[in-house]
């Protein structure tokens, strides 16, 4: 069922839960993702990100996310990720994209507010929602790289609550995403949350709250913030992980196989003795990162939406 965003966070408000946002840049993470939410019969939004034209172009991949949201037996947003230019937001929308974010935040305020407010007005225009963000990450999302030292970003910027409300006003935006202590990528040290700042925000802003960089933040909390308001928590980088590190596993567990004895893969390997290595075939690598992407979103699921 394909839905626009303003449409899914009404149900999280009715709900008072967060709807898990996650970045889906191939088949395998889509169906990951729809399967884990009708699972528990939850909403999701599926995102396609700027940052990874590269991997899928967005005339490609939107597709068939947008086809399999209406397939999907829950409600599913089809949102873009982060774009950084109006001509991007347009081309997603023109693909039928229900929701798109603008992503001005690196701008001057007076610059972000007016990109924002055009993006505001070509979305609604189609039917389509829109976030955007005043305050910024560091990290990936402006293409930092994250410190070896574990030490915090210095280019993060968190968002002033008194912009945060002019922001809104002035743009006419449906969802505000706003920095007060994530950060996109791996964690290096435990994320500080400065929850007096999303406090403040929250008293000063009447559209829903958006968390991104929301991997890896601790189950305490997810559920504090999502009391606090928070309605939309963007996910991407753990699940990736997930899927990888299983399939890192298969390939060192078939290995061990075949060092101890296993009947089936001793049968196996001596047919292809002469190459002297157990072939990988690639639906194989699909198969296990799909499964791996698929509990981990579960997992989280679970915790956005109070389930046990």
């Amino acid at each position: 069922m394909l839905v626009n965003l303003e449409q899914i966070l009404k149900i999280a408000e009715a709900r008072k839960i967060a709807v898990g946002s996650f970045n889906t840049p191939n088949l395998e993470s889509i169906q990951a993702v729809i399967g884990a939410a009708e699972e528990l019969d939850v909403p999701v939004i599926i995102m396609h990100a700027e940052v990874h034209e590269t991997l899928s172009p967005i005339h490609v991949i939107g597709k068939v996310m947008l086809q399999c949201a209406r397939d999907s037996k829950v409600p599913v947003c089809v949102h873009l990720d982060h774009g950084e230019s109006l001509s991007y937001l347009n081309k997603a929308l023109e693909l039928g994209f229900t929701s798109v974010m603008y992503d001005g935040s690196a701008l001057p305020y007076e610059e972000n507010v007016a990109n924002t407010s055009i993006a505001a007005a070509m979305a609604h225009k189609l039917g389509a929602s829109i976030e955007a963000e005043i305050g910024t990450l560091g990290k990936r999302e402006l293409g930092y790289s994250p410190s070896k030292t574990g030490e915090d970003d210095p280019k993060q910027v968190y968002t002033d609550p008194e912009d945060a409300c002019r922001f809104v006003r002035e743009t006419g935006i449906d969802a505000l995403a706003c920095s007060f202590g994530t950060a996109h990528g791996l964690y290096l040290t435990k994320p500080k949350l400065d929850m007096q700042v999303l406090d403040e925000v929250k008293k000063r802003v009447h559209v829903p709250l958006v968390m991104h960089g929301g991997s890896g933040v601790s189950e305490e909390d997810y559920r504090t913030v999502i009391k606090k308001g928070i309605r939309k928590i963007n996910y991407y980088t753990y699940m990736a992980k997930a899927g990888g590190q299983k399939i890192e596993k298969q390939f060192h567990m078939n290995a061990q196989e075949i060092r101890q004895g296993n009947k089936e893969y001793i049968m196996y390997y001596a047919l292809v003795a002469k190459n002297e290595q157990q072939p990988v075939y690639y639906h194989d690598i699909v198969k296990w990162g799909m499964e791996a992407m698929k509990k981990n979103v579960l997992d989280a699921l679970k915790i956005f939406s109070d389930l046990k």
